[in-house]
């Protein structure tokens, strides 16, 4: 039976594919302030705003390519069971190859109901515009856990972490909690490894690894410590 590794993949994996980080150092999100278009608040003063400002991000996200951190990733299914709890609402994993992948903060590529939020529909190509209803007539927003919001997929992407057996966290700052928090779920002997070009501040955490690198080189050197493991 395959050994379990469970990756938390953050923002800096799909910089590198040319989608922007979250926030610039202003606090601003591609010039728009993060409360007008990623809160519950802002979509109700302005629906069509936060609407034009996903399906922009959605169109840029067709725009660009996995990049070779996402196929590393994809590639390690042939010798792991490997579960991707991303804080991405792109498709980068998927379109690499990569066949489970958790979307804590939801996904540009689903809409749902604004009355009803099980009712949950595929986008398809990038627009999403005021008018698109559920199959209930109420207006469907964009699938995206907001500021504020709960992240329901938490409880299983913990229980993925508290059983795994490699733990990887690439591209990502580990403030934005509770995602931040995933690595206090994993086993004290697990190994762990976190690759980013600026390493956070992680405090003592047994059994980890740092590499100073961006995804695609980072991740480069976490299969071939994998595979000389396996």
């Amino acid at each position: 039976m395959k050994k379990k590794l469970v990756v938390l993949s953050g923002a800096g994996i799909s910089a590198e594919s040319g989608i922007p980080t979250f926030r610039d150092s202003d606090g601003l999100w591609e010039g728009h302030n993060v409360m007008d278009v990623a809160t519950p608040e802002g979509w109700r003063k302005n629906p069509a705003l936060v609407l034009d400002f996903y399906n922009q991000r959605r169109k840029r996200a067709l725009e660009v390519q996995p990049n070779r951190g996402h196929e590393i990733l994809a590639e390690l299914e042939n010798y792991f069971d490997v579960t991707v709890v991303t804080q991405n609402v792109d498709d980068l994993h998927e379109r690499a190859g990569s066949s489970k992948v958790i979307h804590l903060h939801g996904s540009l590529f689903e809409s749902r109901s604004t009355r009803d939020e099980t009712l949950i529909y595929p986008i398809q190509g990038w627009e999403l515009n005021l008018g698109d209803v559920c199959a209930k007539g109420s207006q469907l927003r964009p699938n995206i856990v907001w500021f504020g919001e709960m992240v329901p997929l938490m409880e299983v992407a913990a229980d993925h972490a508290a059983n795994a057996d490699f733990f990887v966290v690439v591209g990502t700052s580990m403030v934005v909690y509770p995602a931040a928090g995933l690595i206090s779920y994993v086993p004290h002997d697990a190994l762990k490894f976190v690759v980013d070009p600026k390493l956070p501040e992680m405090g003592h955490i047994p059994s980890l690894k740092m590499i100073a690198e961006k995804a695609s080189t980072g991740m480069a050197k976490v299969k071939q410590a994998l595979l000389g493991l396996s």
